[in-house]
């Protein structure tokens, strides 16, 4: 007989037990996962919202409710939507779909960039109230590419049918609660 045999060992119940004491853990992969859900939802739409400046009339319409938009030329507007959009889609999907998941933390880290040159040019308009969010989303994102590129990567993966589906799903959810809402308001109020 093995006399190397633990008296510590659990029982499959007792293990089950335990798991079910414990309730939710908390984990940097689920804390990242959160914040690129939230992040990219937010970009997405704020996004949106320039990347519909490229219409003439809403582009002069648009200073009212921004100040800022008058001292930037409209394709730079344009531009940084496009951007801010496709960054937010980048915080989702290659990590949700695992094709390219390396592509998630060089999104985070161009929304990081995009944010300190926010904050740089409200600093130099004297916007100094526009400053703490630039800063608060830059943070964000910089903790979003140090975990995506370093602490928690996600592993690339063959492409499957349920991840096609659920990146579908995604960019659907995405167009429906983050760009839809903002080409409701920005095409029927008035600023």
């Amino acid at each position: 007989m093995n006399g190397h045999v633990s008296t510590n060992l659990l029982s499959v119940e007792d293990r089950e037990q335990q798991t079910r004491k414990r309730g939710p853990r908390f984990t940097l992969s689920g804390a990242l996962w959160s914040l690129q859900a939230l992040i990219g939802f937010f970009f997405a739409g704020s996004g949106f919202g320039k990347v519909l400046l490229y219409d003439e009339a809403l582009y002069a319409a648009a200073p009212r409710a921004v100040a800022w938009y008058a001292a930037v030329p409209q394709p730079l507007i344009v531009f940084i939507g496009v951007c801010e959009v496709l960054g937010g889609i980048g915080l989702i999907l290659p990590a949700m779909a695992k094709v390219r998941p390396m592509l998630t933390p060089l999104a985070a880290a161009g929304l990081t960039l995009t944010m300190i040159l926010a904050a740089g040019f409200h600093i130099v308009r004297g916007e100094y109230a526009l400053v703490p969010a630039n800063l608060l989303l830059g943070g964000v994102t910089a903790v979003i590419t140090a975990g995506r590129w370093k602490l928690r990567p996600v592993a690339a993966a063959p492409v499957t049918t349920a991840r096609v589906v659920a990146s579908l799903a995604v960019l659907l959810a995405l167009a429906l609660l983050a760009c839809a809402p903002t080409w409701y308001t920005m095409t029927n109020a008035s600023f």
